[in-house]
């Protein structure tokens, strides 16, 4: 009953931490979604941004399960407050931030891609939650305390939007992994296709050369076969004569 009861109790902490971690995600929501054009650029385009905006939900700040309409109004104000025209002096990085807005909204309209992501999301709080879960259980076990660090509602928030962003990560990089790999077939099949394309442009030129210059190659061959023939008449004969021998005188 005793391990029953702790175990309820683990849960009802990691549900607590759950629900917190929630509102301090909200309240940072809100208070990012005041930052100026500046602040929002620089958050955007931030040293390991390329990793960071991965997560679409971290690029718009908001909620995960907000609704459509929540999702269209935050996109227009973002996307107004970063767009190159309201930042004439930084136009360069000014795009580069519209466009990582622009590309996260257009993957949360997509409901496979918007599942993804929150598959995601959800994938790395379990996982926080089932290390928390277990190391507690293994605390027990040795009979020390079961104090943690993640019992901070912001260590737990900070351990899940590190475990999330790395698994936002490795789907990336396994997605250019896969890339490359299409990118390599589709190269060695295309030079399997211009190296037979090439060879049958010589047959076909070969062919071509072959049948123009036949009768040429007969023509020679019957002039090649004329002129043995004329080689191998027979000539006449010239017998020789024997020279005339000259009768002895006797004296």
């Amino acid at each position: 009953m005793a391990a029953a009861g702790g175990e309820s109790s683990t849960t009802n902490v990691s549900d607590e931490l759950f629900q917190n971690f929630y509102t301090e995600v909200k309240q940072i929501e809100k208070r990012d979604s005041v930052l100026t054009n500046k602040q929002q650029i620089d958050r955007l385009l931030r040293p390991g941004s390329s990793y960071f905006n991965l997560n679409p939900f971290e690029v718009l700040q908001i909620d995960p399960e907000a609704t459509d309409d929540q999702l269209k109004k935050r996109f227009r104000a973002l996307s107004i407050l970063v767009h190159p025209d309201k930042n004439q002096d930084e136009q360069v990085r000014s795009q580069k931030a519209f466009e990582a807005v622009d590309k996260a909204y257009k993957l949360l309209l997509e409901p496979d891609q918007r599942k993804r992501a929150l598959d995601v999301i959800h994938a790395g709080q379990e996982y926080v939650e089932h290390h928390v879960k277990e190391k507690k259980k293994q605390l027990k076990k040795d009979g020390k305390s079961l104090d943690m660090e993640e019992d901070n509602p912001e260590v737990f928030k900070q351990a899940v939007y590190k475990q999330t962003m790395k698994l936002f990560a490795e789907l990336e990089i396994k997605r250019k992994e896969r890339e490359a790999k299409d990118m390599h077939e589709r190269k060695r099949a295309r030079e399997e296709e211009i190296e037979v394309a090439d060879k049958a442009k010589r047959d076909r030129e070969w062919q071509k050369n072959f049948e123009e210059t036949r009768d040429g190659r007969v023509d020679s061959w019957r002039t090649f076969q004329a002129k043995g023939k004329k080689s191998k008449e027979k000539k006449p004969r010239s017998f020789l004569k024997p020279p005339k021998v000259k009768m002895e005188q006797r004296e």
